[in-house]
């Protein structure tokens, strides 16, 4: 009997075993030498759209062998390669390629050496070959990805590719280019003398009228070498961590056209090169003991597009805080999902953007700045008292009302994230209990500020103290893993019980005292919770739990820093040096580039995390958690 092979569905791109040069909006992703189009994610983007699908450098005269990758720095990547046909008989390679790749903001620059060692000289012809292709992101992600129609112009020593408003010019220093069929062809001939070595250069242009962000104006805010290197020498890895995740950082800066001197955080690569609400908050609100300036400049950018009406199909309502910024409408295939290019389909940005305004505020950021700010606060306040709550039973909540927007609108947003502990899903309206948490923070922090310039607040500071009153009759549950704060409060007003990383947040919110805060951050240091590279979203003891659920016993990094932060805010510094150690461990195992989630499988059982092969790298919040766990490992370093 024989089967035949089944057709595969459409899938996600896998991108744990891929390269990546970035300096947003544009990205390059490829295999370990540096050519494109062996996987599915392989490809030249800027912001959503991939211009190039495949790309490769052949050399005439012989193979070209791979043998090695270096990264330095997010945007520079060098790879090495031996071309032994063009060698000589002795053992030692002495005839070398190298490949230095260097992207920029709307460039990416590649210089090819041929280095020769022998005593005589020696001649290569290298070719690149580059397929434009036009596709958009989303279709990438979507494993959907078609053939766009796109015009080619040659030139001499260039070539021009277009497709509607995406555009690129390619060009060859001191070589050939020629234009085939869907492909473009750059040629050099080179001679390297004996001990000597020749050099080619090419480089592409990309362009997108389209285009709803920009690169910032600015350089970043800090100097990396110079807070890598005020680490203490007992942390060497600490230090590395640092080094790299502010790097990355720095190329995931981004700005709007109309103020390209606000700049902030696009969420990550390869999928959200924009701004995201929640993650850009989080992301500014981690890096504040070492930076002030992107944390105002991002609330300016969310101000700017605050909500204004109600929209149900945008999820938009006055005061709200926008959730995601597009430059089309995003469908998601398979999930009747379509989200308009400004989206506020998020509970938590709201809080969270007033709660990043108090923090920065107390961090140094000017008076001038934070009154100028003062009508998008009472708004936001306005929002998170009047409207927050959308069936009346005092607590902030969500519901989709479209139909067709995101299920679940707290930052573990996938359709299966809350569950309760014998698995089944929770049903909506939901009222997260992290929400609670920045809700009640948010009213007290807005308080503070409101009346630092004269307002009179006590009727949020009333608000604030009902909710956690509330909360505390509310969300508190008792099961075999013991008693602690419910996940949510579904349609019914049920505690959903399974316990989760969500209780992390609390901590340092106020909303628990100080002996619940104890008791929270010594569950989550469980061995059901920690998996000794971070707290998992959800407990080993619940049903749903696999290690690799998006949202229901992985680790995301950004989760266990925000348990570090509001640890340190608690006064625990114990409990926050160990999870943080986690977190450390993690990032050494990812060579300091930690993705956005892995595997909650434990470290007694790996000798290295395992990735969760279709996360995002780098990841702004998850880079943003080298500052905290530097806060938690550092005793000398300022607190959050």
């Amino acid at each position: 009997m024989s089967y035949e092979p089944q057709a595969q569905p459409p899938l996600q791109p896998l991108l744990h075993d891929r390269e990546i040069a970035l300096r947003a909006p544009t990205q390059v992703w490829s295999g370990p030498g540096g050519d494109l189009g062996a996987a599915p994610i392989d490809g030249v983007y800027h912001g959503d759209v991939r211009h190039i699908r495949a790309l490769a450098l052949t050399c005439d005269e012989s193979a070209i062998e791979w043998v090695g990758t270096a990264r330095h720095g997010a945007s520079h990547a060098v790879f090495s390669a031996l071309l032994r046909g063009i060698d000589d008989a002795t053992p030692d390679p002495r005839v070398r390629l190298i490949r230095e790749r260097i992207v920029e903001a709307g460039v990416v620059r590649e210089r090819l050496a041929l280095r020769n060692g022998r005593d005589t000289a020696v001649a290569a012809t290298l070719r690149v070959r580059l397929r434009p292709d036009f596709a958009s992101l989303h279709d990438v992600k979507a494993g959907r990805a078609g053939a766009v129609a796109f015009e080619m112009l040659p030139a001499d020593g260039s070539a021009a590719v277009s497709s509607g408003a995406q555009r690129f010019v390619v060009s060859a220093e001191r070589g050939r280019a020629r234009t085939g069929e869907e492909q473009i062809e750059l040629e050099w001939r080179l001679r390297a003398d004996a001990r000597g070595e020749a050099t080619a250069a090419w480089s592409v242009a990309l362009a997108d009228q389209t285009l709803v962000v920009r690169a910032p104006s600015r350089p970043a805010p800090w100097d990396v070498g110079d807070l890598a290197a005020s680490v203490p020498r007992s942390e060497p890895r600490l230090a590395r961590w640092l080094e790299t995740a502010l790097d990355d950082l720095d190329a995931l800066r981004l700005a709007l056209p109309d103020h390209p001197d606000d700049e902030f955080y696009a969420a990550g690569a390869p999928w959200f090169f924009t701004l995201f609400g929640r993650d850009s908050l989080w992301a500014a609100r981690l890096l504040l003991p070492i930076d002030v300036r992107v944390a105002a400049s991002t609330l300016r950018v969310l101000a700017r597009l605050q909500g204004t009406q109600d929209d149900p199909d945008a999820a938009q309502e006055p005061g709200k805080i926008l959730h995601e910024l597009r430059a089309t409408v995003l469908e998601i295939p398979g999930e009747d999902v379509s989200l308009p290019p400004l989206y506020y389909g998020s509970v938590d940005a709201t809080p969270l953007w007033i709660c990043l305004l108090a923090d920065a505020w107390r961090a140094g950021m000017p008076d001038d700045e934070v009154r100028a700010l003062l009508p998008a606060l009472r708004r936001a306040l306005a929002w998170l008292t009047e409207r927050g709550d959308s069936d009346g039973d005092g607590f902030v909540d969500y519901l989709d009302r479209s139909g067709r927007g995101l299920a679940n609108q707290g930052w573990k947003d996938s359709g299966d994230s809350i569950q309760w502990r014998d698995g089944r899903l929770a049903q909506g309206p939901i009222a997260l209990c992290e929400v609670q948490g920045y809700a009640y923070e948010a009213a007290l922090a807005g308080a503070d500020i409101l009346a630092h310039f004269g307002e009179d607040a006590g009727e949020l500071r009333e608000w604030a103290s009902a909710l956690r009153a509330r909360f505390r009759e509310a969300y508190w549950v008792h099961t075999p893993e013991g008693r602690y704060p419910a996940v949510a409060l579904d349609r019914d007003k049920r505690p959903v019980d399974a316990l989760t990383s969500n209780i992390g947040h609390l901590l340092g919110t106020g909303i628990l005292d100080p002996d619940e805060e104890r008791h929270v951050a010594s569950l989550l240091l469980r061995e059901t919770m920690a998996s000794g590279y971070g707290l998992r979203t959800m407990s080993t003891g619940a049903a749903g739990y696999w290690p690799l659920s998006y949202h229901g016993g992985s680790v995301w990094t950004h989760d266990t820093a925000i348990a570090v932060h509001g640890m340190l805010r608690a006064g625990l510094a114990d409990e926050a040096r160990a999870a943080a150690e986690g977190l450390l461990a993690a990032a050494e195992g990812f060579g300091y580039r930690v993705p956005e989630l892995h595997s909650g499988d434990p470290l007694s059982e790996t000798g290295a995390p395992t990735p969760y092969p279709a996360a995002c790298r780098p990841q702004a919040w998850s880079a943003a958690a080298a500052v905290v766990a530097w806060s938690a490992l550092d005793g000398s370093r300022a607190r959050p």
